[in-house]
Parts: structure tokens; sequence; C-alpha cells
């Protein structure tokens, strides 16, 4: 069955860093669309980014546009969200997903808390 495990979160202080991983199983992840969204307390899941099959095309939402990077490395099967210069804003539950615009399948999503 498909599996998407997210690791990395955790708390950090503003204008810290941290890296998250996803690891999926159960499809052919070198042909899929992959994507990160966050859900903050009392606000809906947002699209943060999401990085296309080859990994040649990406996007962003504005809010973490040249702070947050995705990228994906097809022989681990593993996508991952480096995020930089983070903001008490980024505090949110970040969930990896497969898919372009829509998502099929989420992992359980992993805890990122900004705070000084």
């Amino acid at each position: 069955q498909v599996q998407l495990v997210e690791s990395g979160g955790g708390l950090a202080q503003p204008g810290g860093s941290l890296r998250l991983s996803c690891a999926a199983s159960g499809f052919t992840f070198s042909t899929s669309p992959m994507s990160w969204y966050r859900q903050a307390p009392g606000k809906e899941r947002e699209l943060v980014a999401a990085i296309s099959a080859t990994g040649v095309l990406t996007k962003y939402a504005d809010s973490v546009k040249g702070r947050f990077t995705i990228s994906r490395d097809n022989a681990k099967n593993t996508v991952y969200l480096q995020m930089n210069s983070l903001k008490p804003e980024d505090t949110a539950v970040y969930y990896c997903s497969r898919g372009w615009s829509q998502a099929d399948y989420w992992g359980q999503g992993t805890q990122v808390t900004v705070s000084s």
C-alpha cells in the first residue's frame, strides 16, 4: 500500500533552518509529482511547494519563495523540503503528498514550530 512517512520536524528559532524528509513506498515514485502542504491551527491546509517527477519543475507558495526549496532523490524514493529563514508564521503541521495540483495520498504530518 502507499506510504508517505515524514520526518525532520521540530522546534526552530526565527531565522533558523529545518529540513523535512518524506520517504515514499507502495507506488512508482520516479513517475509521480510530489508536494508539501502545511496546516496551521485554525487555518486551511495550503500548498507549500511541489516538484515534478523528474525534478525539473517546481512551484512555491508566495509566502515561502526564496526561503524554502523542494527537491527529490528518485533513487531513494524521498522528497525533501529545505526550510531556511524560518518565521513564526511557518509554524504548522507539514504534510507530504503525491500530486502536483491535487493530492491523492498523504503522510501523517510532522510538526514544525518556530519560536524563540
